[in-house]
């Protein structure tokens, strides 16, 4: 059975494996995400949603953890382990392990004979001999409304905001000026932002985000004003309501409950969006409706 038509449990497990196995080397999100066939796209959400780490996080978890494992029960040098644990000084390992064990690395080896890490979620930590384990899986309900819906290519008009998902006021700002000179703001007017990044990964000044209005797709760029095409086909929609801040749980849901127990694969290559049925310059934060689009088959 190829790695795509696997359950999305077994194939996040093929991940986790593939990393207990390579904690002495760089591990590219690009190779991690190719080992279990999932779209760099998406990877790092389905990964945080799944495990309840960012992949950043839970690397570096398992290498400390390692590096506990090897000060207990090896007599390999604080420097070595640290090397192996890919930090580029002693210091620095020091500080990371002090850090997650409550201990330097000289005195853990002198007073400590098992493993202490912290307890995670997934039930996934560092072994000597990796064995296919099961995923604990959130037991909890899927609160997130979520339907399956068909669209068409639509026209967009957009500004891209770069930096973080809470200041893409003035970039909404800028475009719904713009647009009501141009007279192109009615009732059918769709709402769009789309989210090119994940701000657990991407650091805060690079997070691309565009945000977009439909048109009927005779208007040309104009200055910061882009045009694009958002593509149509089959989508999951997770309907989220309240404040923008609450996103954040509904995007883990999505990803993280509903997708991984679903029929569905996402597409590559096509990023989530969001469309904001209501607005905060006239609607309670405890009001807002948001829909989370991912473009599956």
């Amino acid at each position: 059975m190829s790695n795509l038509m696997k359950p999305y449990n077994e194939r996040m497990m093929d991940v986790l494996l593939y990393i207990q196995k390579n904690l002495d080397r760089e591990l590219p999100s690009e190779e991690l995400a190719e080992a279990a066939c999932f779209s760099i796209v998406h990877f790092h959400r389905i990964f945080k949603g799944m495990t309840g780490e960012s992949l950043k996080e839970h690397i570096r978890r398992l290498r400390l953890e390692k590096a506990a494992y090897k000060l207990c029960y090896e007599n390999d040098t604080i420097i070595n382990i640290s090397l192996d644990a890919q930090y580029e000084s002693p210091e620095t390992f020091s500080r990371a392990f002090k850090k997650m064990f409550k201990l330097p690395p000289s005195d853990y080896r002198l007073k400590s004979r098992e493993i202490a890490s912290p307890r995670v979620s997934s039930g996934i930590h560092y072994s000597p001999a990796p064995i296919p384990k099961t995923l604990k899986r959130n037991g909890s309900p899927i609160t997130l409304k979520v339907d399956i819906r068909e669209r068409d290519d639509i026209s967009v008009a957009f500004i891209r905001h770069i930096g973080s998902y809470f200041e893409v006021g003035k970039a909404w700002e800028k475009l719904c000026g713009w647009a009501a000179l141009k007279k192109l703001l009615n009732s059918q007017t769709e709402f769009i932002g789309i989210c090119y990044d994940d701000p657990s990964v991407t650091p805060l000044g690079k997070i691309r985000y565009d945000a977009c209005i439909s048109t009927s797709g005779n208007i040309m760029p104009e200055g910061e004003i882009g045009t694009q095409i958002v593509s149509g086909g089959k989508y999951a929609v997770g309907t989220h309501y309240g404040p923008y801040e609450g996103l954040k749980d509904a995007y883990r849901e999505l990803y993280g409950k509903w997708l991984p127990t679903s029929s569905y694969q996402l597409k590559n290559n096509i990023p989530s969006f969001e469309k904001y049925i209501n607005t905060p310059a006239d609607t309670a934060p405890k009001d807002l409706i948001t829909e989370i689009y991912l473009g599956i088959y």
